[in-house]
């Protein structure tokens, strides 16, 4: 983060403003990844004039940064509509995309309209792998040549790999991939649960071995990617510090209006088409209650070796249960990350004989929950 972001950020925290927004604009998808969080689904998205009026409250709220994605954003017919309203309204706005549907015509119209960013997934340079995974013949020629094009028009682009049990051998290949083509790559090991809170994409999450290579390789320190960025606080090691920037400088808009602190945060706040986005954001009880939470109130984790260092996702542990508990994949990336046991992971070790012992005195079960 620069100085200036670092500045902003600060005061953004200070004055209660949502600095950044990720806004979805449809959960509709022309691939279909094998690891994908969404339902694909049209259940009523918002319409191009409720999408207008959102901005507008956005840009009234302060919102700076708009980063808009999916889905698919280009399975949107209104795109670039929405797009010009976004600048005219003066957001730096950020795109999310597999790029499958960008041709020139698509890039100078993106060109023309001052487009700060085009992040698009890339999860293996080899086509075998790649199409494997968004389940669609010839998607990584498309968003090759999409990055090829784009970079050649001046954008900031980036290729985000998302690390799973598929691609696993391939970073390499795709970090090469991208600086052949003059692009920034980020790597993410983060596998996460569906949305509705279903846990069955996990099973695609690498094991620790494949952790341990990741985060141990020196050609990729610090470019694994951070989804959640910790705001400006006093002291690291204060614990009266926020655990995350989720509900205090950034939030996210589903395509259906629904307000959440974080996209991988899914606790409904409430939904712009019943509220203004201003007031969900101040006076939302469920937003206020993340707010309130410092790292001193987080059960387990603060009384653990990693609490200053960690990347712990509240969103995670608020789909594990609680989000003031641990996140166990948080957990395993410190382990993978410093070969030392979290306390949730101690904490679960030492509970295992314990667990022999309630399912064989049924009493004992009772007693201890």
């Amino acid at each position: 983060m620069t100085g200036l972001m670092q500045e902003m950020t600060a005061k953004a925290l200070r004055l209660n403003v949502p600095l950044n927004v990720q806004l979805d604009l449809t959960y509709r998808c022309n691939e279909r990844c094998v690891h994908c969080y969404l339902d694909h689904d049209d259940h009523g998205e918002l319409t191009t004039v409720e999408i207008k009026r959102l901005l507008e409250e956005m840009a009234d709220a302060g919102v700076f940064i708009l980063t808009l994605s999916g889905g698919e954003i280009f399975m949107r017919k209104d795109l670039f509509e929405i797009l010009a309203y976004a600048r005219q309204l003066m957001f730096c706005v950020k795109l999310k995309t597999n790029g499958v549907m960008i041709r020139e015509r698509e890039a100078r119209r993106l060109k023309d309209l001052g487009v700060e960013s085009i992040q698009i997934s890339v999860y293996s340079h080899r086509p075998e792998v790649h199409d494997a995974i968004t389940l669609l013949p010839g998607s990584l020629k498309r968003s090759i040549d999409a990055v090829r094009f784009l970079a050649s028009q001046g954008f900031k682009v980036v290729i985000a790999n998302v690390l799973m049990t598929q691609n696993m051998q391939d970073y390499s290949g795709v970090r090469a991939l991208a600086a052949e083509l003059g692009v920034d790559c980020t790597l993410d090991p983060t596998v996460t649960p569906m949305m509705d809170g279903n846990r069955s994409p996990l099973r695609l999450g690498v094991d620790q071995s494949a952790l341990r290579q990741v985060f141990r390789d020196e050609a990729l320190v610090g470019d694994v990617e951070e989804f959640c960025a910790v705001p400006a606080a006093a002291d690291e090691n204060d614990m009266e510090s926020l655990p995350c920037s989720a509900g205090h400088t950034a939030c996210y808009v589903s395509p259906y209006g629904d307000v959440y602190p974080c996209v991988q945060f899914p606790l409904p706040t409430g939904n712009v088409r019943r509220q203004r986005f201003l007031d969900i954001w101040r006076h939302s009880d469920q937003m206020n209650e993340v707010r309130s939470i410092r790292l001193k109130d987080l059960t387990t984790c603060s009384h653990c070796t990693h609490v200053s260092a960690c990347t712990r996702c509240p969103g995670l542990a608020f789909m594990e249960g609680n989000m003031r508990g641990p996140s166990s994949q948080d957990c395993e990336k410190s382990f993978a990350r410093t070969g030392i046991e979290s306390a949730n992971m101690l904490a679960k070790r030492r509970a295992v004989p314990n667990l022999v012992q309630i399912r064989a005195v049924p009493a004992a079960a009772g007693a201890i929950a």
